[in-house]
């Protein structure tokens, strides 16, 4: 991946350079152990940089071309196979889910469509599957499971973010959608990873990238939304057949910067087309309006913040108006979409300024004070764009 000079892109080299900086300051100061950064305007590169440690117990030095376990991030994976089934004609973002999994039709979800899904306003259970754990990557299991559970609250009423299970539901739509000869991991591979040239990144973490693995260790334990234990355990939950399209995928920074370039574009990348222009520009609308996301509840009396808007499209996080906690900063325009991983992963694209910034990172951080640390660090990206 060839880079340029910054100010052939309209940055100012020394703000970049302190942007960087900072992050050094940061992983010097444990506040997390490394990272990998790209950055780019455009299509050219005008950062691409290891910083800190892999493992840093071990001292074992970030490499760019590391795998990171992206957690949240596979929502973007999963949302692009349902938005190319929307392309196609398979599917409609007002179909009901039952209509593709008929046994989904129980306990009050008749009317949950894909659009609530992508959106988090379905209702859906805001805690993990009733099933052992050892079974959280069986995407059979789990969506049997799920069929079984009631709704948390009325289809379309609030957003309440849905870590594991929304997309669960997702994912097994695209399978029987596919005609369920094919795995998940497989569907993923072969229309969504493969012609966009991903060679690293894979649904479940296959055998030939676990050398180069990112160990997650939880650096700030602070109580909060996700318990250090369980995000630690995907290091012995993800194996090669894996299934949890809401949070099982690993990937590099660059197959990560790959996937954004394409949204980017406009759904094609170096002449392969994924999506269209319009379902991109549709799913990247804030469809939530001024509703608050349930996810944060807990930081008003934890934190002291107030409630803001949730801000959330068809599988991406918007950063929408107003100035209240962003993962893509405040400075970032209203339309700046992407997708964000548990305490550690992050890709988004400014369509105004045409800029693409990925930042994955090693040492976990409680999810509020992530969201802090990705805000301050995007809106140094963004304090860097002089032109």
């Amino acid at each position: 991946m060839e880079t340029v000079q910054p100010s052939a892109c309209g940055f100012d080299a020394a703000r970049l350079d302190h942007f960087v900086a900072c992050m050094q300051n940061d992983i010097e100061q444990e506040q997390y152990d490394g990272a990998v950064v790209i950055v780019a305007r455009g299509g050219q590169v005008v950062l691409r940089q290891a910083l800190g440690f892999a493992e840093r117990v071990s001292r074992r030095a970030m490499q760019e071309d590391d795998v990171f376990y992206l957690f949240s991030v596979t929502k973007a994976l999963t949302a692009t196979a349902i938005l190319a089934r929307v392309d196609r004609g398979q599917l409609a973002l007002t179909t009901h889910v039952a209509e593709i999994i008929p046994e989904f039709a129980s306990k009050g979800k008749q009317r949950v469509t894909i659009a609530q899904l992508l959106t988090h306003t379905a209702g859906m259970s805001a805690g993990f599957p009733p099933v052992a754990q050892e079974m959280m990557g069986n995407l059979e299991a789990v969506v049997a499971a799920v069929c079984q559970q009631g709704l948390d609250a009325l289809p379309g009423e609030v957003v309440s973010y849905s870590p594991i299970t929304a997309h669960a539901v997702l994912g097994e739509v695209v399978r029987r959608l596919d005609g369920g000869e094919r795995s998940l991991r497989q569907i993923f591979a072969e229309d969504i990873f493969t012609p966009l040239r991903m060679p690293d990144t894979a649904l479940g973490l296959r055998s030939d990238l676990a050398e180069r693995r990112v160990p997650v260790v939880v650096r700030d334990r602070r109580e909060g939304l996700f318990p250090p234990e369980v995000l630690e355990g995907f290091n012995l939950m993800l194996q090669e057949d894996t299934e949890i399209p809401g949070g099982g995928g690993v990937g590099t920074a660059a197959d990560i910067f790959r996937l954004a370039e394409m949204l980017r574009r406009g759904g094609e990348l170096d002449g392969v087309r994924i999506l269209s222009p319009a379902v991109i520009r549709l799913a990247a609308t804030n469809h939530t309006g001024l509703r608050p996301n349930n996810l944060w509840n807990y930081t008003r009396e934890v934190r002291g913040w107030d409630e803001f808007p949730a801000s959330l499209g068809l599988g991406f996080f918007v950063r929408g108006t107003g100035i209240s906690p962003s993962y893509f900063g405040t400075l970032a325009s209203p339309n700046t979409f992407g997708a964000v991983g548990a305490g550690s992963t992050l890709f988004w694209i400014d369509p105004e300024r045409d800029i693409t910034c990925v930042c994955l990172t090693a040492g976990a951080l409680e999810e509020s004070y992530s969201m802090e640390r990705f805000q301050r660090l995007s809106d140094l990206v963004l304090s860097a764009v002089v032109e």
